[in-house]
């Protein structure tokens, strides 16, 4: 995947951050707000927004727009930085082909192993009770 056809279709907003800071926090937009429309994106094809769309079902808005939000720095490039690096391990993580998975069976000397420990224990609890006298 190319990361340079991905990125003009990315549209970022600025607002001010929420929380503690004093003065400054109220007169800076340091919050990068990250914008991308999967459904009328052109890098990727219809197979691939299908994936992306079943990934990121609960992120996606009705529109169908991804939006991801960072205010973690006092920098606003900082932010924009960080929200679209994550925006590009999202992308990759649901492009990601599953492995399947071959199943695998239990060794034999695994059951063994359990049984007898089992065997053991069944043994220490009934040497508790009392005996039965006749």
């Amino acid at each position: 995947m190319d990361y340079n056809l991905l990125k003009p279709e990315l549209s970022y907003k600025y607002v001010r951050s929420s929380g503690s800071g004093g003065q400054h926090v109220n007169k800076v937009s340091s919050k990068a707000e990250l914008y991308f429309d999967l459904k009328n994106s052109i890098v990727f094809n219809d197979e691939e927004k299908q994936k992306l769309s079943e990934f990121l079902n609960n992120r996606l808005s009705k529109e169908g727009l991804l939006i991801l939000a960072c205010d973690e720095s006092r920098s606003q490039f900082r932010n924009k930085a960080l929200v679209t690096q994550r925006f590009l391990e999202l992308i990759e993580e649901g492009l990601k082909e599953e492995k399947i998975r071959i199943p695998t069976r239990i060794p034999r000397g695994v059951k063994k192993k359990r049984l007898k420990n089992k065997r053991i224990n069944a043994d220490k609890k009934a040497n508790r009770k009392r005996p039965e006298l006749e």
